[in-house]
């Protein structure tokens, strides 16, 4: 691969769905009151669930509810709800909320983590309903989850205040039954079995959350069990709306520079590489990328590579930040192996590029030079992009992406990309 051209790429600028500002903890406040929370929280034990995702302003929002929640009289304290993350262990996951600003200490309450669970009975579906045991054991329950479009399946309800409900609160088990069933249990079975959840758990409310393509808060909206699911719904679309993309659906090579938990339950958005790798689902029809190369793994993963393998190709570095036990808990939980199988790994970043670039154009490596390359930061982060000559030439013109007047040649320090 030594002979491997490595195109000149431009940094391009792209306009993403942008929604209003939200103003976070007046939001909060106008939520809670139009939902009468503060009587219902007086001299109760309240849990507050909130999973493994970055959402935006997650650590404000924990903080302003537990403030709410305080100043009713209410004594809240904190549950993790995310399924089998964080190794599937209490310690791991206070470590992941930890990595998102969710604390003891920042947040001036107790965090009760446990993988008990109870049954708390059988569902129309066949399968039982399973909650954390804190959070059954507690006077009430309030949650909050980002809503958006799920890289496993599309349905009226995908990931949201819902499936923290079933799948996040369930824990490993409640994970694990669900998602046994593949797409159908997300799909059809996840919505019976949180609205099962509602009584068990004495849900008191929900706080969805709506990002847009900045990965800025665009709405937050508070339901009680009578209008989460339609709310949930609500959210979904608007969510759909608001979803960035990449700049052109047809790539030859996807360079990836991180991928994560926290930035997707899939460590990669399938949504934006347009790759699910669920058996029995149809794969998208667009974007179409040839090969994908995944260069590392973000901290705030706790070494959790879950779903790697919608990757061709990998570098050592993210290879080696693997924690292997952890990323196979999630993996063997969700059921969906496709997206484990290891991509082929190479020593650096460099090499790793250039395999993809070589088996792109396998038949004719001369033309790697003409490749049509794109280069991201993760997909949550799709503003600033670069990308190859003949793909600038062709966005030049379009209002909605700024193409940059100057080529750059990727640089390498021993072998990594700066």
């Amino acid at each position: 691969m030594d002979d491997v051209t490595i195109p000149t790429l431009y940094p391009i600028k792209q306009s993403l769905p942008k929604g209003d500002p939200v103003d976070i903890e007046r939001a909060l406040e106008d939520e809670w009151a139009r939902l009468d929370l503060a009587a219902q929280v007086k001299g109760k034990r309240i849990a507050l669930g909130f999973g493994s995702r970055g959402i935006a302003q997650i650590d404000r929002i924990a903080g302003k509810l537990v403030a709410l929640v305080k100043a009713a009289g209410g004594a809240p304290f904190i549950v993790p709800a995310m399924g089998s993350h964080g190794g599937g262990t209490p310690e791991g996951q206070i470590d992941v909320l930890d990595g998102l600003g969710i604390s003891e200490a920042t947040m001036g309450c107790p965090i009760r983590a446990t993988m008990e669970v109870v049954n708390t009975g059988m569902t129309s579906t066949g399968l039982p309903a399973y909650l954390d045991k804190n959070v059954y054991e507690a006077d009430g329950l309030i949650i909050s989850n980002r809503t958006k479009v799920h890289t496993d399946f599309h349905g009226p309800h995908e990931s949201g205040l819902l499936k923290m409900l079933a799948v996040g609160l369930g824990k490993e088990t409640g994970a694990r039954t669900i998602h046994q069933q593949g797409v159908v249990g997300l799909r059809d079975y996840m919505p019976i079995i949180a609205q099962h959840l509602f009584a068990p758990s004495n849900f008191l409310a929900g706080f969805g959350v709506v990002e847009d393509g900045y990965h800025e808060v665009a709405q937050l909206e508070g339901f009680c069990a009578d209008t989460v699911v339609e709310g949930d719904q609500r959210l979904l679309q608007r969510s759909r709306e608001l979803m960035p993309r990449l700049p052109v659906d047809d790539i030859d090579v996807l360079i990836i520079d991180e991928m994560g938990k926290n930035i997707s339950g899939a460590g990669m958005d399938t949504n934006i590489i347009g790759r699910w790798m669920v058996e029995g689902e149809p794969e998208p029809e667009s974007p179409r990328i040839k090969r994908i190369a995944i260069l590392d793994l973000t901290p705030e993963s706790h070494g959790n590579a879950t779903t790697y393998g919608l990757a061709d190709f990998m570098s050592r570095k993210l290879f080696d930040k693997i924690d292997f036990p952890i990323t196979t808990k999630n993996m063997f939980t969700s059921g969906f192996l496709l997206r484990c199988r290891m991509p082929l790994v190479f020593e650096s970043d460099e090499e790793t590029i250039k395999a993809a670039l070589f088996d792109a154009f396998r038949s004719d490596p001369s033309q790697c030079a003409e490749a049509r390359v794109v280069r991201i930061k993760n997909t949550l982060a799709l503003e600033n992009v670069w990308v190859s000559a003949n793909i600038a030439a062709e966005l030049n013109g379009n209002g909605a992406v700024e193409v940059g007047e100057r080529a750059a040649e990727l640089a390498f320090a021993g072998g990594t990309l700066v």
